[in-house]
């Protein structure tokens, strides 16, 4: 779909949403906020922003640095930030605050925080307001790449707005008659070139009384201009009673660049009309996904995720003056043409977050593909965490499942032969990080697996190579490329090689063929990733049939997913050391060896399709969204992850999930609703009806596809796109013959490959 007609279709479609619901105030940002350091409950912070936006805004009560810029349980409100964090262990790049303060400017972050309570608090994707308990009342609009806040200070006191530009270098210019300052700040956590900088520019629209900055601690009334690693400004107003209106926006590219920014998204446009803008565009894309039949927490759930879903990968280019797609790159440092975007962990949101965009918003997953590609030519590499630049965090090359589903969904942004060499060389190759090509490939080509304890994580690494040297296979595939399809699909079964079958579970071997000894399938680490074999035994998404062959067969792997929620809740710290959050969060579910907390075990339930037992995945798929999701401070249970977290009950609530992308299959589960309407850009509608919907029937009795009866444990993504109604009888009696047929089961690479 080409621009100018998507923008067509997005203001015919926001005319439609006017009679629609208001779905972005059903969102609380402030879900998952509750958390710290050992105990994650999202690790989130509420995101002021546009769906995919470059700069998001966030109240900040933490110090500055501190990953945990927002706690709900924190008392005081030190800055609003411009943030471009993706996740606390990530942390930020690019970021500064403003504070206003009443009395005389106060500039360290640990001092200045004013006290407030989350009842003079609203918090909305499009829209912040809090009032200190101080008198200042701070609100907030965001745009893509700028902002507009309003202060409200109260009557007869001195009003100062404080910038802190944060330590790691930076430049302030003051320009009292002009009433703004213009600037850049290079604090970062790594990833970036030597150039790397953030430029900023902030307006007023009431004059400047006073002036000055502060540095080197020490105070310079009346100074226009500075240069240091940790530079505030402060600006004193008398605003007589008016609100201050500030409007600010950013640019990675120069400071002509955010001003052009600032001038092309907020221009003469009021707070009000910033506001009433985000708030258009986030019912927009909320909308595509319509639900009734819902409780009014499971509404606030189901949208308070899919905004979570809607905020990363962040958009990190810009439109220039010809109104040309730019970007600094995070790769090479130089400014390229095309789309570019950042901040994602590929380890997590391959997994359900790409694959509701190839769904539902296919124009950003064409943004995405060409930029992966960008970022290949730029840098050489295909990224995997990605902040802004390349982040030694997590395993595998799961780029290519981004690129590979992508292509079989129809999107056609980037050229399948030019991606099919980018995943050839970075599978072939150590990058300038472990994270970054691939690690022990060597050893991975030789043996057909990583050895353990040749290499950290080794057995995880080779389990998602194998996921992704078969998404490899699917796109040589369609390309034509014989030869790269057969190495490949060779390399897809490599999975198989480190199931241990004396003890039934994934394990661990050295180079030499010798499996880890002793043997605990509940002890994390050593050659899994941030969790134990218990987890990792069923990452073969790609071949669930061949997995059951590998376990015994059907009946066999279907005792041992159920027994992973009926054993103890117990684990061992294993090669950590120490109780790692997401140990002390599994065994708080209660749900046995169960650990929703993390994602390798995200498609776990739905193995049960693929099993002939598709009502044991509907028994616990309804089990899980019931207790471990809400709408509140403490509303994930664990690291709510660039939107993997939430795309995952976004998806089992509507009653279907990609178990594999790169095929065009969805496992069916247990919808949450009584129905739900999927609106798709190719202008028709998907319907999932469940009338009879409630907590007690979770069970499919029945169903029809448009009319006609289907058994099928799947659907398919052609299904869905050609839009229609899939009707379903559900009951709280499971039907044990339903979807028990070999062809009612989904694909697999040993068979029933469709």
């Amino acid at each position: 779909m080409n621009v100018r007609n998507y923008i067509c279709m997005l203001a015919f479609t926001t005319c439609v949403q006017l009679f629609a619901g208001n779905p972005a105030d059903k969102v609380n940002p402030l879900m998952g906020t509750e958390s710290t350091y050992a105990f994650s409950y999202g690790n989130t912070y509420p995101a002021i922003a546009m769906p995919w936006g470059m700069n998001f805004w966030s109240p900040q009560t933490g110090a500055n640095r501190d990953g945990w810029m927002y706690s709900y349980a924190q008392k005081t409100i030190c800055g609003f930030r411009q943030t471009h964090q993706p996740s606390p262990w990530i942390n930020d790049y690019g970021t500064f605050s403003i504070m206003p303060e009443v009395g005389s400017p106060v500039f360290a972050d640990k001092q200045r925080g004013a006290a407030y309570t989350h009842a003079n608090e609203i918090a909305k994707p499009y829209y912040y307001k809090v009032k200190l308990d101080n008198g200042i009342t701070t609100e907030i609009a965001p745009t893509e790449r700028a902002a507009s806040l309003r202060v409200s200070f109260p009557d007869n006191a001195e009003q100062y707005i404080v910038i802190d530009a944060y330590n790691g270098g930076g430049s302030l210019t003051i320009d009292p008659s002009g009433r703004k300052i213009i600037g850049f700040v290079k604090n970062n956590s790594g990833g970036v070139p030597s150039n790397f900088a953030n430029y900023i520019v902030i307006e007023f629209d009431q004059p400047i009384a006073d002036y000055g900055l502060y540095y080197g601690d020490k105070q310079y009334p009346k100074a226009q201009s500075a240069s240091d690693d940790h530079l505030y400004a402060y600006l004193k107003f008398d605003t007589k009673g008016k609100a201050l209106t500030i409007r600010t926006a950013s640019s990675f590219i120069s400071n002509a660049q955010a001003l052009f920014n600032l001038h092309r998204e907020i221009g003469s446009s009021s707070f009000d009309g910033i506001k009433s803008q985000a708030q258009q565009t986030w019912n927009t894309l909320l909308n595509k996904l319509e639900i009734s039949g819902a409780t009014a927490e499971q509404e606030s759930t189901f949208y308070s995720c899919l905004y979570r879903t809607l905020l990363f990968p962040r958009k990190f280019y810009e439109l220039d003056a010809q109104g040309k797609t730019v970007h600094y790159s995070p790769y090479d440092g130089k400014t390229h043409d095309g789309y570019m975007y950042t901040d994602n962990g590929f380890w997590d949101t391959f997994r359900a977050v790409h694959p509701l965009f190839t769904l539902v918003y296919p124009h950003i997953s064409a943004e995405i593909t060409s930029a992966l590609i960008n970022a290949y030519r730029e840098g050489g590499w295909l990224p995997e965490w990605a902040s802004p630049g390349h982040r030694e965090c997590m395993v595998g090359n799961n780029s290519v499942s981004l690129l590979t589903d992508a292509w079989m969904k129809g999107i056609r942004s980037f050229d399948p032969k030019e991606a099919l060499q980018a995943m050839v060389h970075t599978t072939n190759n150590q990058g300038p990080i472990s994270t970054v090509g691939r690690n022990g490939f060597k050893e991975y080509n030789e043996l057909g697996y990583v050895p353990y304890p040749e290499y950290h994580e080794a057995s995880a690494r080779t389990l998602e190579y194998s996921y992704d040297d078969w998404c490899i296979y699917q796109l040589a595939k369609v390309t034509g490329d014989k030869a790269t399809a057969d190495i490949y699909a060779k390399r897809a079964l490599n999975y198989r090689n480190v199931f241990d079958k004396e003890v039934g579970f994934m394990n661990g071997r050295n180079a030499k063929g010798e499996w880890r000894r002793p043997f605990d399938a509940t002890e994390w680490g050593g050659p899994f990733t941030e969790g134990s074999a218990w987890h990792y035994n069923w990452s073969a998404m790609h071949d669930p049939e061949g997995l059951s062959q590998l376990m015994g067969g059907h009946e066999k792997m279907a005792f041992m997913l159920d027994s992973m929620f009926r054993a103890p809740n117990t684990f061992k710290v294993g090669t950590y050391g120490f109780v790692i959050h997401e140990m002390a969060e599994m065994a708080a579910l209660n749900m046995g060896q169960y650990g929703h907390g993390n994602e390798p075990i995200h498609h776990a339930v739905y193995l049960f399709d693929y099993l002939n037992k598709p009502w044991r995945a509907q028994y616990h798929l309804r089990d899980v969204m019931d207790k471990l999701y809400n709408s509140g401070s403490k509303g994930y249970c664990g690291d709510e992850d660039n939107g993997q977290m939430s795309a995952w009950y976004v998806f089992s609530a509507l009653g279907f999930y990609p178990v594999c992308p790169g095929t065009n299959e969805y496992a069916l589960g247990s919808p949450l609703f009584k129905k739900a309407t999927i609106t798709l850009e190719n202008g028709k509608r998907f319907v999932i009806d469940a009338s009879n919907n409630s907590q007690e029937n979770v069970y499919i009795q029945n169903a029809t596809l448009n009319g006609k009866n289907f058994t099928k444990n799947y659907l398919t993504f052609d299904q869905i796109r050609g839009g229609g109604t899939f009707k379903l009888q559900m009951s709280d009696t499971p039907n044990t013959k339903r979807g028990t047929l070999e062809s009612d089961i989904p694909s697999s690479l040993t068979k029933h490959q469709k």
